[in-house]
């Protein structure tokens, strides 16, 4: 029996009604009251060293609100069933909104510094490690409204966008199956990852009624999920009208630190290459033997294959993995496992899919899994500690640059994955299990790339649609229908019931515009990964620097030293040139 791997909070609070919750809340607002009568009304009149000093006291506020409802969403993810887990996430979500409107204040005070004072600040020694939290901080004023209008924003996005939010999680965490698993004969009560991991069954009729029976799930849940999407898209619409954003993506854009044109080339470019998944799938559906394509063929494994890994062994993997590429990195990996921050198996009531938490600097990121065996689950757990280690390395940045800007927020990530991969591929010499693992890669290249774009166009039909008026379910699933059909094209035969697959996504719910991040993490990392086989061991210290460095500074900056240009298109082609080398490895291991 598989040993159960459940992560250990107790570093954070002990049980969900811990006393020292209650007691840091209360901490907090009195702090948070104390802050604002030292610093309400004068934030314009401060020089470099009074507001250094706000800004790190600000951080410590921050900080202190932040730990209850990270550990409070740690708890709920891994279990939302339990009522405690409900009402401590509820409070901490409300106190923190409180206290939030509270500090709102500090903000919008420093976005209107009179713009040659707020330079002459920016500046100086003293405000040097705040200096691209507040440039940041200053390209939105623009579309910053005044403080009661925001408190308002806030207080309405409790009840409006977070409840609605928080509803798609419960409902979705709640859905259980009644299925027939492989090799049983008797109807048993199972997960939702448990169904999406026989996508990976060598039969196709289990993996058809597998993905049939999930999404069938989805689309009884119709009337609730549809409001949860109806209501999010217009909250988003109203909001961009009420702040005047010229458009619906321009707050990702401005959070990313991305530039529109930027993004519009980068997906474009994928859109030109989408002839590479469907030569992938017309290959991969030669070496299955099948006569026609179906979206749930593609993750299939080949005939013959029966790869099946415990976490211990994939522990290894990415373990020697990661040591043969950086000892330091290796370690950092480990210690998820060593110090009981990882949870790794399918659970009723877990939050379904795989993330990892960043938690704050002081205090280490944690990661969720749901492992259950395949190739896949391997990379994915390679993929979150490389999301881990970028998290550990950036420790020594303060809490406004801990975290990556969000498309540099998947570099560790798929850059763990390759790193896995290719010691993978090198180490194996059977020529059928290489077919295997390139077989793998790419799947994921295309689910990262390709997919993430079709899923982005998606979004943004939604948003456009949604604008001009109340979106029913077919409606939903008609645009969603014809992005994916975009990217399949004849390759791919898409099963009737995955007109439903929107509905499941859960960054449409809880990250505006957020996929297309992935598109500029995988490409990125194809090209820095080039750069490593080419550069060998000098690559790894630049490569830890980038880790290290967090979100200090622009994306365009903190790849300066790689000699990276994000504003050419050619680059974003090279990514796609990549794969075609791989696809091409492909074919001849497939034709030798």
């Amino acid at each position: 029996m598989t040993e159960q791997i459940n992560w250990n909070l107790n570093p954070l609070y002990k049980t969900a009604d811990d006393p020292e919750i209650d007691a840091h809340l209360k901490q907090l607002a009195a702090q948070a009251d104390q802050f604002r009568n030292r610093y309400k009304s004068r934030v314009a009149q401060l020089d470099a060293v009074d507001l250094a000093t706000a800004l790190q006291n600000y951080e410590q506020l921050q900080s202190k609100g932040l730990l209850p409802y990270l550990y409070a969403q740690l708890l709920f993810s891994a279990d939302s069933r339990p009522d405690q887990h409900k009402a401590l996430f509820a409070k901490v979500r409300e106190q923190w909104a409180k206290i939030s409107e509270e500090l709102l204040f500090f903000e919008l005070e420093m976005m209107k510094v009179e713009k040659a004072r707020f330079t002459k600040l920016t500046a100086t020694t003293e405000l040097s490690p705040y200096r691209h939290y507040l440039n940041q901080l200053r390209k939105g004023a623009h579309y910053t409204l005044s403080e009661e209008v925001e408190q308002a924003l806030k207080r309405k996005d409790l009840s409006g966008k977070e409840g609605f939010s928080q509803l798609f999680e419960e409902l979705t965490s709640s859905f259980s199956f009644d299925f027939v698993m492989p090799g049983e004969t008797e109807i048993k009560e199972v997960t939702g990852e448990e169904l999406l991991a026989l996508l990976y069954h060598p039969e196709g009729a289990v993996r058809e009624r597998a993905f049939t029976t999930f999404l069938n799930k989805h689309q009884e849940n119709a009337l609730v999920l549809t409001a949860c999407f109806n209501n999010l898209l217009l909250d988003h619409e109203r909001e961009c009208a009420l702040r005047n954003y010229p458009d619906l993506m321009t707050p990702t854009h401005l959070s990313s630190e991305t530039e529109p044109e930027m993004v519009a080339q980068m997906m474009a470019v994928t859109e030109q290459n989408y002839g590479l998944a469907r030569e992938y799938f017309a290959l991969k559906m030669q070496l299955l033997g099948l006569k026609e394509m179906k979206n749930t063929d593609i993750y299939a494994p080949l005939p013959g294959s029966k790869r099946h890994f415990d976490i211990a062994e994939a522990r290894k993997l990415v373990f020697d993995s990661f040591n043969s590429f950086s000892p330091q990195l290796a370690t950092l990996a480990d210690s998820f496992f060593s110090d009981q921050r990882i949870d790794c198996f399918p659970a009723p009531g877990k939050t379904g899919g795989a993330f990892c938490m960043g938690m704050l600097p002081g205090y280490q990121p944690y990661v969720l899994l749901n492992f259950t065996g395949n190739l896949r689950d391997v990379s994915t757990l390679a993929h979150e500690l490389g999301h881990g280690v970028h998290f550990a390395l950036s420790q020594d940045q303060n809490l406004y640059h801990y975290q990556a800007p969000l498309p540099m927020a998947e570099t560790a990530s798929v850059f763990g994955e390759m790193l896995l991969t290719r010691r993978m591929l090198d180490s194996e010499q059977d020529k059928q299990v290489r077919i295997e693992l390139l077989c793998v890669k790419l799947e994921e290249i295309i689910a990262t790339t390709f997919r993430q774009n079709a899923l982005t166009r998606f979004e943004i039909a939604a948003h456009k649609k949604r604008a001009e008026g109340l979106l029913s379910p077919d409606d939903y699933c008609e645009l969603w229908w014809q992005e994916n059909a975009k990217l399949f094209g004849d390759a791919v035969q898409m099963i009737a019931p995955y007109r439903w697959g929107w509905a499941y996504i859960s960054h449409f719910i809880h990250s505006r515009f957020y996929c297309y991040s992935y598109v500029f993490g995988e490409l990125l990392v194809l090209a820095l990964y080039q750069q490593y086989m080419e550069q060998g061991e000098n690559f790894v210290p630049l490569y830890l620097d980038l880790l290290k460095a967090g979100g200090s500074a622009p994306p365009q900056e903190l790849l300066n030293p790689f000699g990276i240009d994000l504003s050419d298109p050619g680059f974003w082609q090279k990514g796609y040139d990549f794969v075609r080398g791989l696809l091409m490895e492909l074919k001849t291991l497939t034709s030798s």
